[in-house]
This record gives structure tokens, C-alpha cells and sequence, in this order.
């Protein structure tokens, strides 16, 4: 099958198109025929190597981390699939490889397909989508009436969490820049800050939950717009030891996690709120919990381009540069 493939940690040269053999399908697996693939950050971080002390992939790697497809064959063991069924899914962390014409994914971690998508709105979802779900719902158990600060509301991960923070009931504050306020108006931000030409922690103060997603200034300055018992939630780090814990890493990642971590935990416990690092997990249950409010019409999916699939190494620069609105997305057939 024809595939992306990292053959060595690096740069964007170390990505190639070949051609891989299909997936070997096991007993509680969906093969999986893709026809369009989601594009992220989390791609090129793979790419460059941020991620192999915690993910020690074996090369060389198909890379890709969400899609939409048809169901082509399923293991003995499966129950909710069969050949034909329209799904989509991110894959398990260690099985990722969705920048190719085949997948095997595991049955818990598959959903169908939101009736309502193309295959290519479809693909753009599950990444953020479950990330936006366990940061929010999961995590912060977020209600109505509590305030949200999500950080630059115009990317794949913001775009998707404004709309369910809104859903939920919250009062939702976004950065972003002077270009897309009105953008980020329009997905249901009630509160919009241009970074550009203000500084959030000078207007914003109260917050229940901050969902971070950029650098180590942000961070720390976002501390100061929660109020005691508030939540601060990172998807770009650093780890903190209770991740560590949960991905059984060693003694040695453990202690590295806890002393990455420690100014960030110190400074959010002398606040006294709490700091936690995300890493998103495969959860075709929540899939299919995002599927219905997508169904419902309480969030669309926002996919600025969609490029071919062999040009998925310009797809990949494109994010990188981080002016996408919401997601980029691959069409593989």
C-alpha cells in the first residue's frame, strides 16, 4: 500500500511516500480502508523526535494520527463493525499510521462516522475532538456557568473546544489574532483577546479552567487568571508525574517528568490551583459521544484545505507554520 514514512527522526526531508505492506489485522481489530486523513501538530513533533522517549516507535513509521474511512475486514473478536460501515477514529498511540491507504485500529478505539460528515469533515475531528473532550469534560469536569480561557482559538484544538465549552454552558474567553476574532466570535467565543495588542492576563481573572496549548511564557502567565481550586491544562507540556504514572514510564522518565514539571506545579500550588499535562488517548466511546452532538448541529467541523494525498509533506509544512484555521486535512482516496 502507498504510505508516508519516517525512516529516521528529523527534519521534513526524513518523510518519504512508498510503498509499506497492509496492516496485519488481530483478533479485536478493524481494518480500515482510508479515505481521508486529519493533519496536526502532533505529526511533526513525531517527525522531529519530541515524542521518542515517551512513544519509542519502531522505524521505520507510518505517521498520521486521525481519519475517516470504510470498514474492510474485522478481526474474529469484533461485535460493532463489519465490512462496508463508514468509521473514524484516532488510533492508539502506539498504532498510529494514518497517512496511508490501510489501517488496522482496535475496535475500542473505532466509532462510526457522524452521518451528517464527508469523509474529509470526518477526519479533521477525532484528534481534537477527543483531546477538547478530555481536557474539558473529562478532566476538568466543566458546568455550566463556569468561565474557560482557551488558548488560541483559531487552531484545530480551539476551534473544537469553544464550540463544546459553549455547548456545556460555560463562558468561553479565547486569544487569537486580530485576523480571525470575528472568526472566533462566529464558533461562539464570548470573550475574544488579540494577542496582538493585549495581554489576557491583565483583562482576565476568575477562570474555573484554562486549556493551554502554546508555550512556556503562556503558561506560567495563565496562572494568574484562575482563581483558587482552578484547573490548568496543557497539551504542549511539560509532562508532570502524574502522566508518567499513568504511561508506566520508567524511574528514570519518571524523574525527568517530575523535575520538567516542577516550576510550573510549584507556581500553580503557591496559587493554589492545580496544573496537569494532557496526552490525549483513542476512545471510540467519546467518538461516538462527539458524533451525536455533530449529528445534533452543537458542533461542525472547521477544515480550512484539503490536500491531496500525495502531497502530504506540503499538508504537514502548512501546520507547521500555524496559520491554519481549525484543520488540514489529506484526501487519500
Amino acid at each position: 500500500m502507498k504510505a508516508f514514512i519516517l525512516e529516521r527522526y528529523g527534519n521534513k526531508d526524513r518523510v518519504r511516500a512508498g510503498e509499506m505492506p497492509e496492516p496485519e489485522l488481530r483478533d479485536n481489530e478493524v481494518l480500515v480502508q482510508i479515505h481521508a486523513a486529519g493533519v496536526n501538530p502532533l505529526d511533526s513533533k513525531i517527525r522531529d523526535g519530541e515524542f521518542k522517549l515517551i512513544l519509542p516507535y519502531r522505524l521505520p513509521l507510518i505517521l498520521g494520527n486521525d481519519m475517516a474511512g470504510v470498514v474492510v475486514r474485522v478481526g474474529p473478536r469484533v461485535r460493532q463493525f463489519q465490512p462496508g460501515d463508514e468509521v473514524y477514529a484516532r488510533p492508539d498511540a502506539d498504532r498510529i499510521g494514518t497517512f496511508a491507504e490501510f489501517i488496522s485500529i482496535k475496535e475500542t478505539s473505532l466509532a462510526h462516522k457522524p452521518k451528517n460528515l464527508s469523509m474529509e469533515e470526518a477526519a479533521s475531528i477525532p484528534l481534537i475532538g477527543l483531546t477538547a473532550w478530555q481536557a474539558l469534560i473529562e478532566m476538568a469536569k466543566l458546568k455550566k456557568g463556569q468561565k474557560v480561557l482557551i488558548h488560541a482559538g483559531s487552531g484545530g484544538v480551539g476551534a473544537f473546544a469553544i464550540q463544546l465549552a459553549k455547548h456545556v454552558g460555560a463562558t468561553v474567553a479565547t486569544t487569537t489574532s486580530t485576523a480571525n476574532v470575528d472568526w472566533v466570535k462566529g464558533l461562539g467565543a464570548d470573550i475574544v483577546i488579540d494577542y496582538r495588542k493585549s495581554d489576557f492576563e491583565k483583562i482576565l481573572k476568575d477562570y474555573d479552567v484554562v486549556l493551554n496549548s502554546l508555550g512556556g511564557d503562556t503558561l506560567k502567565k495563565s496562572l494568574q487568571v484562575l482563581k483558587p481550586g482552578g484547573r490548568l491544562i496543557s497539551i504542549s507540556g511539560p509532562p508532570d508525574p502524574a502522566f508518567a504514572r499513568e504511561h508506566g514510564a520508567s524511574s528514570f522518565l519518571r524523574l525527568v517528568m517530575r523535575l520538567l514539571s516542577y516550576r510550573i506545579r510549584t507556581s500553580a500550588k503557591r496559587r493554589r490551583v492545580s496544573y496537569s499535562f494532557l496526552f490525549m488517548k483513542a476512545s471510540g466511546k467519546q467518538l461516538r459521544e462527539i458524533a451525536t452532538l455533530i449529528e445534533s448541529g452543537a458542533i461542525r467541523p472547521v477544515v480550512e484545505r484539503i490536500f491531496p494525498f500525495e502531497s502530504t509533506k506540503e499538508a504537514m509544512a502548512y501546520v507547521e507554520t500555524g496559520r491554519a484555521k481549525g484543520k488540514v486535512v489529506v484526501k487519500v482516496k
